[in-house]
């Protein structure tokens, strides 16, 4: 089985250019400068977050079982692939990522969190903004209002 072709580049992280395909069947070889295509860029986890979006037919709560992550993770992970594939059209699509961040630090339930769910919510957020889904902004914005905790 031939290895999978990565689309990026080890050193730089730029994207790298296809320059040769090659039939094995009939030995046609083709040269020049060939892209990946939008899909062939994505990552393993984006495309295993796409993969699920296709089996859940869209449904994110589904989404959300499968993943075993947080519906607002299940919702940022799908809109930074949405921005990944160029798909964004310049406007987030549904709710703004203002919206976005009221409900993750609503997410927190009605009694007092604890300190390790505070922590552990501060880490996811941080782990979102590592990923792009968040930015710092908006990642400043959701831990203040998570508070200091228990």
């Amino acid at each position: 089985m031939p290895n999978e072709v990565i689309s990026t580049c080890p050193v730089c992280s730029h994207e790298l250019a296809v320059t040769r395909l090659h039939c094995g069947h009939c030995g046609t070889t083709l040269e020049g400068d060939f892209s990946v295509g939008r899909y062939g860029r994505l990552s393993r986890e984006q495309l295993a977050l796409l993969e699920s979006f296709l089996r859940s037919r869209g449904n994110l709560r589904e989404m959300e079982r499968e993943l075993g992550i947080s519906y607002p993770t299940v919702r940022n992970r799908v809109e930074a692939l949405v921005r990944a594939l160029g798909l964004a059209d310049g406007e987030v699509a549904g709710p703004t990522m203002e919206a976005e961040v009221t409900e993750v630090a609503t997410a927190v339930p009605d009694t007092e969190p604890t300190k390790e769910q505070v922590t552990a919510r501060r880490t996811e957020i941080l782990s979102q903004v590592a990923r792009g889904e968040l930015s710092a902004a908006d990642a400043a914005e959701a831990i203040r209002r998570l508070g200091r905790g228990a």
